[in-house]
């Protein structure tokens, strides 16, 4: 089976690759386009390059004082306040990281960016991040996966991250695997994106509606079942690879998204758009 951990038996994979293969044909629906559209018109100002890179979060570098190594790239965490960095940033520290192997300091730039200010003194941040760099084969893990995307590609090294690492979730390694691919492109396949909860549910939402009209998930279960909140298995993050790059050569025949606009503009957007699921 594709999808691990299922038990249901192989009708229930056949129904999720037919909803598949029904969602590759037929894309973005219309109502997801409009909202893009109308997102795009909000944000156009901001990402004029047709890349998510001016994306910034903000962080309290203070919060974080227990992490080490702690990337040049962040503000000090002796620093007051708080800080901002933005995905180009984060993409100069992971490259900088990686040119010096040094593995640890890119997982933790891409963790915090991606914690932003949910990062507290002792919670879910800063303190699963401190477990994460424990572990004791951190390192051989973080290199296993940039080596598998250098030579195979990035559903490959989502496999050699997942699981592997106690306290590191799917979210993050693909948060990892995001940023390291923008400086180790894949051998094969498409570049790296950032699947997460929120993420998962906007696919969950249109996987649904293919399911409905099709009439291959009529309940909705299978979407529910393969785009979960977590636990993706590689082979649907594949999927999802191929279904972003794809919605984004859908989106860029029309005339409400930018013309050459990368796969993670999509990503960025659809993390912040809602539509009506009506629609």
């Amino acid at each position: 089976m594709n999808e691990e951990d299922g038990q249901d038996g192989q009708g229930r994979q056949d129904r999720a690759d037919a909803v598949d293969r029904e969602m590759a044909a037929r894309l973005l629906p219309d109502a997801v386009v409009r909202a893009l559209g109308r997102w795009w018109e909000v944000n156009a100002s901001a990402y004029v390059d047709g890349t998510p890179g001016a994306h910034t979060v903000r962080y309290t570098p203070g919060r974080w004082a227990q992490i080490t190594p702690w990337p040049p790239t962040l503000a000090p965490t002796c620093a007051g306040g708080d800080a901002a960095v933005s995905r180009a940033e984060v993409a100069a520290a992971v490259a900088d990281a990686l040119q010096r192997k040094a593995f640890r300091e890119a997982l933790i730039a891409t963790y915090v960016w991606g914690k932003g200010k949910r990062g507290t003194p002792g919670g879910s941040g800063p303190a699963t991040l401190h477990r994460i760099l424990a572990f004791d084969g951190l390192d051989a893990v973080l290199a296993a996966a940039v080596t598998a995307l250098r030579e195979h590609g990035a559903p490959q090294a989502y496999a050699a991250l997942r699981r592997k690492v106690p306290g590191l979730g799917p979210s993050f390694s693909t948060k990892f695997l995001y940023f390291t691919g923008i400086v180790v492109p894949p051998a094969h396949g498409p570049r790296p994106l950032i699947l997460d909860r929120v993420l998962a549910r906007r696919l969950r939402q249109i996987a649904a509606a293919v399911g409905r009209k099709s009439g291959h998930d009529v309940d909705g279960s299978v979407a529910a079942w393969v785009w979960s909140d977590s636990n993706w298995t590689p082979h649907r993050y594949g999927v999802y690879l191929s279904f972003m790059h794809a919605a984004t050569g859908q989106l860029a025949t029309g005339d409400i998204w930018p013309s050459g606009a990368a796969p993670d503009l999509l990503e960025c957007a659809l993390f912040t758009t809602a539509w009506e699921a009506s629609g």
